[in-house]
């Protein structure tokens, strides 16, 4: 990711009224049918507690220690009235292909995704983080896992040329992404017009040489925060939607910082704001 980073865009004054957006109760579920392994403790776990998906099959690694985590996946799969299964360890490695699965997986249906218009539907001052084509599962998964953590009101993302929510990025989060609403959309720049024209305004995270220290940029009220992705950052076109460009001041020698670690400390300065 490039040198992380307000400067205001277009003159508009971020009090200004806009108009209202409709929302509607729909979801966009997943092709029906569809299943994945889920693998690792935590996700697992917090998969089973967010209930948000179906779930087929649980099964366990034969001869495992039965920890606390481990009793209490198996306590909810049964009260969810799932299937729970001892295999041979050696099936699991075939199922995740020789992810670190701690021993369990589960099979369920694909990820819940939200559309834009429930995400905005919130009421209060929402609080979004939107990502611009991040591509690394493990960068998506710790972004969401501090996402969850600093309680988001949504997370907004493209539909094409960036990670999805796949069990991989499901581990990575450490389940916290089950807990999370996420909404894929094809055209980012044009959902980012749609949440300004209902009311938010936009910072975006990137190192421009006019763009103005995170601390000095107002981060309270409806907001939506843009991270750019891990080599090229935020995107032109979506760079123009936003109201402010803000940065993260680098005193050392590196140029850069992980798009995940320069997404968390903005994160908590958003939070440190809000609260």
């Amino acid at each position: 990711m490039r040198r992380e980073t307000g400067r205001g865009r277009g003159g508009r004054d971020r009090r200004e009224p806009r108009r209202n957006h409709a929302a509607t109760s729909e979801r966009r579920e997943s092709p029906s049918g569809t299943t994945e392994w889920l693998y690792g403790r935590n996700a697992v776990r917090e998969s089973l507690r967010a209930r948000r998906r179906g779930f087929r099959q649980l099964l366990l690694a034969q001869g495992m220690s039965r920890s606390e985590i481990v009793a209490e996946i198996t306590r909810r799969a049964q009260e969810l009235r799932v299937p729970v299964q001892e295999v041979e360890r050696a099936r699991l490695d075939e199922l995740t292909e020789g992810a670190n699965h701690q021993g369990v997986c589960l099979l369920a249906s694909r990820y819940p995704y939200e559309v834009l218009p429930n995400l905005m539907s919130t009421r209060g001052d929402p609080f979004y983080l939107v990502l611009d084509s991040l591509q690394d599962p493990q960068n998506l998964g710790t972004v969401l896992r501090t996402a969850e953590a600093v309680a988001v009101t949504g997370v907004v993302m493209p539909r094409h040329r960036a990670a999805e929510v796949t069990p991989a990025v499901v581990n990575a989060s450490a389940g916290a992404v089950e807990h999370l609403r996420v909404a894929q959309v094809v055209n980012l720049a044009r959902a980012l017009e749609e949440l300004k024209e209902s009311g938010v305004w936009v910072v975006g995270l990137e190192a421009l040489p006019d763009a103005q220290p995170l601390w000095k940029v107002r981060l309270d009220g409806a907001l939506a925060l843009v991270v750019g992705s891990e080599g090229e950052g935020i995107r032109r076109l979506v760079l123009e939607k936003c109201d402010v460009v803000a940065r993260l001041p680098l005193l050392g020698r590196v140029e850069s910082l992980n798009a995940s670690t320069a997404a968390a400390v903005a994160l908590y300065e958003a939070l440190r704001h809000r609260s």
